[in-house]
């Protein structure tokens, strides 16, 4: 039975904050731990995402062996080892910038797998949505020069924002590569299990070459990575791929970008970080174009 329109907006948005609390569990662990950086970026990563593989560990179990083809695992754990990247990226970038700027930046992936679709897939993006890209490179731009004269931006902000376009990137090919394992076969629920468990047995030894180790934090920083395991990744991309069942992907990627906007929300009652004027202004000229971008190419589909 097809859900009321009412339920279906109501898990949108539980999404949307679901996905918001990411960047504040993280930053929750960088204060009370006080480390930063690659190494303990690392650590959050890995503890978020193996938390959320035992989580969905039964959607495994349940029905197993999975009835797909080689082809789907192939793209499925490919989409694991961009999601490493993706985490590994963004993660590091809060150590660096502001909660803001990060989000901001991360969320611009439906621009970068526009430009990766016309490359890789031959799907030749409208003018509409080039126009959506080029606003959004300008509030790129307006971001990156708001946030490095900000003293709310972070210890090396222009830093921070190239690690968030770095993620944002990895998250592009993680898209795509998804969207291939579920063309072949594969279930949300199959696909995601088999995409954090990859992402996360490849994390795990990464934190201790850098000399970090699993324990010795306080009790705080795992009741962090839960509460981050469960509300950001299980909660938060779940009622996505939920709700893309009944509505619009058009409708379901314009929410995301809301994502931004309630992570700075909870950043500024959290931990009192107020954003520059030309950041604001810039993520709302991002966020524009990002939507644009969207929309040309929602139009592009349905006249195919």
């Amino acid at each position: 039975m097809f859900p009321k329109q009412g339920r279906v907006l109501i898990i949108l948005l539980l999404g949307v904050v679901g996905v918001s609390t990411a960047a504040i569990f993280i930053r929750l662990c960088l204060q009370v731990t006080g480390e930063s950086g690659l190494g303990f970026s690392l650590f959050i990563a890995a503890v978020r995402l193996t938390f959320a593989s035992v989580a969905l560990l039964p959607v495994l179990i349940n029905q197993f062996p999975i009835p797909v083809s080689r082809q789907g695992y192939q793209y499925a754990i490919g989409a694991g080892m961009t999601l490493m990247f993706h985490f590994a990226f963004w993660i590091t970038s809060l150590s660096f910038t502001s909660i803001a700027a990060s989000t901001t930046i991360v969320t611009t992936n439906p621009i970068w797998v526009t430009l990766l679709s016309w490359f890789w897939l031959k799907e030749k993006p409208t003018r509409f949505t080039i126009l959506g890209i080029g606003i959004s490179l300008l509030g790129g731009f307006c971001i990156a020069i708001g946030d490095a004269g900000s003293l709310s931006g972070g210890t090396n902000p222009l830093l921070g924002d190239a690690l968030a376009l770095l993620g944002a990137w990895s998250a592009s090919f993680y898209l795509l590569l998804g969207k291939q394992a579920q063309a072949s076969g594969l279930s949300i629920g199959h696909y995601s299990a088999i995409a954090y468990s990859t992402a996360a047995i490849l994390l795990l030894p990464l934190p201790l070459f850098f000399g970090i180790n699993y324990w010795g934090y306080p009790r705080e920083v795992y009741v962090y990575l839960l509460g981050m395991a469960l509300f950001s990744q299980v909660l938060g991309h779940t009622s996505f791929n939920w709700a893309v069942r009944f509505i619009s992907p058009t409708f379901v990627t314009l929410a995301l970008l809301f994502e931004p906007v309630s992570a700075s929300i909870l950043g500024f009652f959290v931990f009192g970080e107020v954003p520059s004027i030309l950041v604001l202004i810039g993520a709302i000229i991002l966020l524009t174009g990002s939507a644009i971008a969207i929309l040309g190419a929602d139009s592009q589909r349905n006249i195919n």
